[in-house]
């Protein structure tokens, strides 16, 4: 948020706030909003109207509204007291707060310490000064340790330490991991344990990889699925255009000029899952045409397989596309 935002719990609030911080899917979020009114009925049936200051109010992506959080004994003996303000129906709940929400087209949500993700806390806290420090990672380094996570997807943090050492330290390694260069599933495992710990180039590679086994490609037998560099597939409802079959990797792009690269042996099985599947597309505009003329040379993509950025060629009003590596 680049803000202070307040707790009263290093239990329960405090670690809302790291969740909060770190959701990709929350774009603000603000400590002790304005009050709201509950109506509800007492334990002896007498209408009730307080006053209530929920503990943050958040706004996301799909939505906004109030986030009350407590711990599971609190919530306990306050349901003991009146199950009409707080109930718990798969999941703890407020009635009152979420009627005054939905009268205004929001949300009211309760958080039990129940619900917190102590791995995802450890893990955000053991990286905590690594994130407020930023990548101070020299593009090289980070290139050679990517490569690694990418040649062995799903190697073992303690593994990939062995493998770049030399070439890397451990806090660039985790410098990598806070900045997101290197993906590593924060809710699986800790990382004071990095035996167990897994680590990808990217999440799409990591969801990959844990949606089965992957089985060592033997050779993309093309022929069978008709590619070959210009051929085009949908992956995920999006059309992308085979610009290079390498020798162990496979590079993409699609019509905004986004750039992939991608394992064979990933590659080999999303064709055999039919999570990609081969088509006819039109021609592509004249200006991605010929970007993507100039991307299918061996020689462009040598001299520039370390860079995090692909301009169009042409006015200045062009657009910028963006390099991702898989």
């Amino acid at each position: 948020m680049g803000v202070t935002i307040q707790f009263e719990s290093h239990r329960v609030e405090l670690a809302a706030i790291y969740e909060l911080e770190h959701d990709p899917e929350v774009l603000e979020y603000y400590d002790q909003p304005p009050s709201i009114k509950l109506e509800y009925e007492s334990h002896k049936g007498k209408r009730l109207g307080i006053l209530h200051t929920a503990d943050y109010f958040v706004i996301r992506c799909d939505g906004a509204g109030w986030v009350e959080c407590k711990t599971d004994e609190e919530l306990n003996r306050l349901s003991e007291r009146n199950s009409k303000r707080y109930r718990f129906e798969d999941r703890w709940r407020c009635p009152p707060g979420e009627v005054y929400a939905a009268s205004v087209g929001l949300t009211y949500l309760v958080r039990s310490s129940a619900e917190i993700d102590w791995t995802f806390q450890a893990n955000i806290q053991f990286i905590e000064d690594y994130l407020r420090g930023g990548c101070g990672v020299a593009p090289a380094t980070a290139e050679h340790v990517i490569a690694w996570s990418a040649c062995q997807p799903g190697i073992s943090l303690d593994e990939l330490f062995v493998a770049t050492a030399g070439r890397c330290t451990r806090d660039e390694v985790y410098s990598l991991i806070a900045s997101g260069q290197l993906y590593v599933d924060l809710t699986a495992e800790r990382l004071s344990h990095p035996e167990k710990v897994r680590v990808f180039p990217t999440a799409t590679l990591a969801a990959l990889y844990q949606s089965g086994p992957i089985v060592p490609a033997t050779g993309l037998d093309r022929a069978r699925y008709a590619l070959d560099v210009g051929s085009s597939i949908n992956w995920d409802a999006k059309i992308w255009k085979i610009v290079n079959l390498g020798t162990t990797t496979v590079s993409l792009v699609d019509d905004g000029l986004t750039f992939s690269e991608i394992p064979y042996s990933a590659f080999e099985n999303l064709l055999k899952r039919g999570r990609m599947v081969p088509v006819e597309v039109k021609q592509m505009s004249p200006a991605n045409a010929s970007a993507l003329e100039r991307l299918s040379k061996s020689e462009y993509l040598l001299n520039n397989s370390g860079n995090v950025e692909g301009r169009r060629e042409g006015g200045a009003g062009n657009p910028t596309g963006t390099l991702q590596h898989f």
